[in-house]
């Protein structure tokens, strides 16, 4: 089951590099072309706002790669500073209120997909609003399975074991 898990996960990882690669490659050369059109005197009216949205896509995507990647903004010293009877319940609970904060996200930016529907992009009538903020809840949802991932390894960290490598390719667990 660990295994599968862990193939799983990083099934999900190479994914989410791979979309924001792609999403980097894509605001990169909409940049470039934006300038050099911008330079030679014919700007491209859509420029700003495809640029915008591109942005706040990386963003979503590349916050849930870092969340699994557990690299955003975090205290594991504050947490690994506690006594040990109060680490498990208060790593239960910040994983709850991050989980239910993204859930909660999730669902308020579904709610606003269906008041978006009928809205298109100003410089790209033919681009529904809805669309381009569809990365709210999804953005969400990829978070949420990002923080599932981790969920064993932090609870493991919060009883106080840690993940050590035997040095034959197997991990072994440790107080």
């Amino acid at each position: 089951m660990a295994r599968t898990l862990e193939r799983l996960r990083r099934a999900f990882e190479r994914l989410l590099e791979l979309i924001v690669i792609f999403l980097m490659v894509v605001l990169a050369a909409e940049v470039t072309l934006g300038t050099a059109y911008r330079t030679f005197g014919a700007p491209l009216v859509w420029y700003d706002e495809v640029a915008s949205v591109l942005l706040a896509w990386l963003t979503y995507y590349g916050s849930a790669l870092a969340a699994l990647k557990r690299a955003h903004i975090g205290f594991p010293g504050l947490v690994a500073a506690l006594p040990p009877a109060m680490r498990l319940p208060l790593t239960l609970l910040g994983e709850c209120l991050v989980i239910g904060f993204f859930a909660l996200l999730a669902w308020v930016g579904w709610q606003v997909l269906g008041v978006l529907a009928t809205d298109t992009l100003v410089t790209l009538p033919e681009v529904s609003v809805a669309y381009t903020q569809s990365v709210i809840p999804i953005g969400a949802g990829l978070y949420i399975l990002a923080e599932l991932f981790n969920l064993p390894r932090v609870l493991r960290e919060a009883r106080g074991l840690a993940a050590r490598d035997s040095g034959e390719g197997a991990l072994e667990l440790t107080h």
